[in-house]
């Protein structure tokens, strides 16, 4: 397996011990085995390697059987001429440079722990065959890895947020609407709301603002909420306020098919939820700007305790009436939300200003935020895993989905631990 062999060779789990020898009987000593080519070219840039006493800096190329480099056509391309190594788990070809010389060859061999913890972690049936390994390991290396998957996975949502940036021209109040928006889908709706927010321009929400009627009628009725006749007066109301105001900004509604209610419980039913994201707009007109002056963790969810107008106090949805209970945004949602909202778009306004002390606050909030309850940390916590924060649950859930789900064990610090294991 080449995957495997690119990895003995990048981590010399070959080990230090052991002698390699050319095809050709001269002794190999890896110096530095070079750094991955992510890109096309050769396997390893910038190696250095003593072959037979000589050092030789530049390329190393990988295959499992000898014989790739002639299927590849590397014999032909100027690209690999500087290739100094040619390492293989099958020695069935002799590799040449496009002027005909001949390429130092390895036969590497998989050392047989490695090859095995291997095959246990890609091939095991089960998702997470690991797990049993975890309380073997110490708890300031499981600690580390948490904090640079927490890192990866924050890079990787500023990457989204970037994304928005360049669609709304570098406006950061829209692309925090678009994201906010996206986020009150909970998970299950999340791609609807982001459709519904990108439906509708942020400059239409802010000039309706003062009418809490008009902000619920242009999210509900884009939603396609408002379609149906009903007797329930407030909702003829928005039906009238929704055909004025999808007349004057020249806006067509999305097919309410796209939002789910399924397993979903009442308190998270998308009628509501739209009902309280409009609260939002209501109360705050850059709400993004506003977040950016506040000091602390407690004053930024202050600013997310909002309730929903009257009406909701006695609806989840409009086909009939339930007890008065009011409806405001519960102290897990709110968690959700600041944690997948306030937390990236800080982050990625400190990454883009390179003002150091957003990404230090976008840490200091998630630091504040207990840990997140759902499946995926109670699994790793099952297996010995202590969890402070939502820092830490933040970097499990992407181990979990970035590594765990797509079989990338061998990029895991767990997993790289677990292939040295010889026991």
């Amino acid at each position: 397996m080449e995957r495997l062999l690119h990895y003995v060779w990048k981590y010399k789990l070959y080990g230090t011990s052991s002698l390699l020898i050319t095809t050709e009987g001269y002794t190999i000593e890896v110096i530095d085995p070079g750094l991955e080519n992510g890109n096309a070219g050769p396997d390893f840039f910038n190696a250095k390697i003593k072959i037979d006493g000589t050092l030789w800096a530049g390329s190393v190329e990988l295959h499992d059987k000898a014989s790739d480099w002639l299927l590849h056509c590397h014999h032909l391309n100027k690209a690999y001429d500087n290739v100094i190594l040619h390492v293989v788990g099958v020695d069935d070809f002799q590799p040449k440079r496009t002027n005909g010389e001949s390429i130092p060859q390895l036969v590497l061999t998989i050392p047989k722990h490695v090859s095995r913890n291997a095959e246990w972690l890609l091939y095991r049936e089960t998702l997470l065959p690991c797990l049993e390994f975890i309380p073997q390991m110490d708890s300031l290396h499981v600690a580390g890895w948490l904090e640079a998957l927490l890192t990866e996975r924050l890079e990787r949502k500023t990457q989204d947020i970037f994304r928005l940036l360049e669609l709304y021209k570098e406006d950061w109040n829209e692309a925090f609407y678009v994201t906010l928006t996206r986020n009150f889908g909970f998970g299950l709706n999340n791609d609807a709301f982001e459709r519904l927010a990108k439906s509708i321009p942020f400059r239409c929400i802010q000039k309706q603002r003062y009418n809490h009627s008009q902000i619920e009628a242009l999210l509900l009725g884009q939603a396609g909420m408002l379609r149906e006749k009903k007797e329930d007066d407030y909702y003829r109301l928005l039906q009238r306020e929704y055909t004025f105001l999808k007349h004057k900004y020249k806006l067509t509604p999305l097919e309410d098919c796209v939002f789910k209610n399924l397993r979903t419980r009442p308190i998270n039913f998308p009628y509501l939820k739209i009902a309280q994201l409009a609260s939002f707009w209501v109360q705050h007109d850059t709400l993004f700007s506003t977040i950016l002056e506040t000091g602390t963790p407690s004053d930024v969810k202050r600013f997310f305790k909002v309730s929903p107008s009257k009406y909701w106090e006695t609806h989840y949805h409009f086909q009939y009436a339930s007890p008065k209970k009011e409806k405001i945004i519960g102290e897990n949602a709110l968690n959700i939300l600041l944690i997948n909202t306030v937390v990236p778009m800080y982050f990625a306004y400190g990454i883009y200003h390179k003002q150091s002390e957003y990404c230090e606050r976008a840490l200091q909030l998630l630091e504040s935020i207990p840990p997140e309850r759902n499946s995926i940390v109670s699994m790793f916590e099952k297996a010995g895993i202590k969890v402070q924060n939502a820092c830490d649950t933040q970097g499990l859930i992407q181990l979990k989905r970035e590594y765990c789900e797509k079989k990338k064990c061998l990029y895991c610090r767990i997993g790289f631990r677990m292939l040295k294991c010889k026991d």
